[in-house]
């Protein structure tokens, strides 16, 4: 019989489509299947109880999947996690900074490709989570264009009290890490803000990632 915790899988995808098939997919390989449509939803899920493995989504609206995942590193360290995508075919396109063990291009990969990454994550979680250190990661935001002084803005939600507000984006810094204060709870909050929806990016700024090195970049 399968370990009731090691086998429990959080799901996060807007696609109900994509909930749908990976659901059908983890169940039929044993696994404990919960599912979110946004990353506000994850969050509340996570607080009543940790999954084995979060395999999340990165381009989602509301919270992406970039903030979600740099939220959990921080609030909840110890969870493996698995990002996937279908904006991205590899690792090595995804931006600097996305916080995961594993990566997932949803739409590219193989099933079996995500059911072999997930098995090693649950069979052995210690020795997975010995061999991908735990990084703390900026908060990942995507631009929501601009208002009507044509200043870009964005929507900056705190690790911390999980409060939400709006940020003006005077100069684009990309991928380079800023800090600004809580406007609920006073914490400082590092972010980068995610150009890559606006326009694509150049590869010379692309991380090199992959199983092990997702966890330090990607």
């Amino acid at each position: 019989m399968l370990d009731p915790i090691r086998h429990r899988i959080l799901v996060v995808d807007d696609d109900v489509s994509v909930r749908t098939t990976l659901t059908m997919l983890l169940q039929a390989s044993g696994y404990d299947v919960t599912t979110a449509a946004n990353g506000f939803e994850a969050l509340m899920l996570l607080q009543s109880g940790l999954p084995a493995v979060l395999l999340s989504d990165l381009n989602m609206p509301g919270m992406s999947g970039f903030e979600l995942l740099s939220v959990v590193r921080q609030r909840f360290p110890k969870l493996s996690v698995v990002a996937m995508s279908g904006a991205y075919e590899t690792g090595d396109a995804i931006p600097g900074g996305v916080i995961a063990d594993a990566f997932y291009a949803k739409g590219y990969g193989n099933p079996g490709v995500l059911l072999r990454i997930l098995s090693e994550m649950t069979s052995a979680p210690a020795e997975h989570a010995l061999n991908n250190p735990r990084k703390t990661a900026p908060v990942w935001i995507p631009r929501n264009g601009k208002g009507a002084a044509g200043i870009s803005s964005v929507m900056v939600t705190c690790p911390g009290c999980l409060k939400s507000f709006p940020l003006d984006v005077k100069k684009e810094y990309v991928e380079q890490v800023q800090e600004t204060t809580c406007l609920f709870c006073t914490k400082i909050v590092r972010y980068i803000v995610d150009f890559s929806l606006i326009a694509p990016l150049d590869p010379a700024r692309s991380i090199h990632s992959g199983t092990k090195a997702a966890s330090s970049g990607a």
